[in-house]
């Protein structure tokens, strides 16, 4: 049984720092790529960032891109999001996702197979 589970959210002040970690289990996740998504109460759920394989290719959306960094470590079966110079409008609820293939451009939540539970997160002003 796959299972990406999230952790690392928490409440943060604006202008601080979180580092969210994504453990997958029943899973290898060396072949795939890796994405985070985000929801926000009363709002749709939208792409955050997505990691290639290797790890060697990144995709992140403009609202976070400068202060959000993915990463992987496939040994562990974990991928990251060091999210930097947090503002209240980051505030929501993060999942991590994986879909097979080679595509981190994918940022339609449709095109992931696996998802988290999500950890919350929340930024004070």
């Amino acid at each position: 049984q796959v299972q990406l589970l999230e952790s690392g959210g928490g409440l943060v002040q604006a202008g601080g720092s979180l580092r969210l970690s994504c453990a997958a289990s029943g899973m290898s996740i060396s072949s795939s790529v890796m994405g985070w998504f985000r929801q926000a109460p009363g709002k749709e759920r939208e792409f955050v960032s997505a990691i290639s394989w290797s790890g060697g290719r990144t995709d992140y959306a403009d609202s976070v891109k400068g202060r959000f960094t993915v990463s992987r470590d496939n040994a562990k079966g974990t991928v990251y999001l060091q999210m930097n110079s947090l503002k209240p409008e980051d505030t929501a609820v993060y999942y991590c996702a994986s879909r097979s293939g080679r595509d981190y451009t994918a940022r339609l939540g449709r095109e992931y197979d696996y998802w988290g539970q999500g950890t919350q997160v929340t930024v004070s002003s």
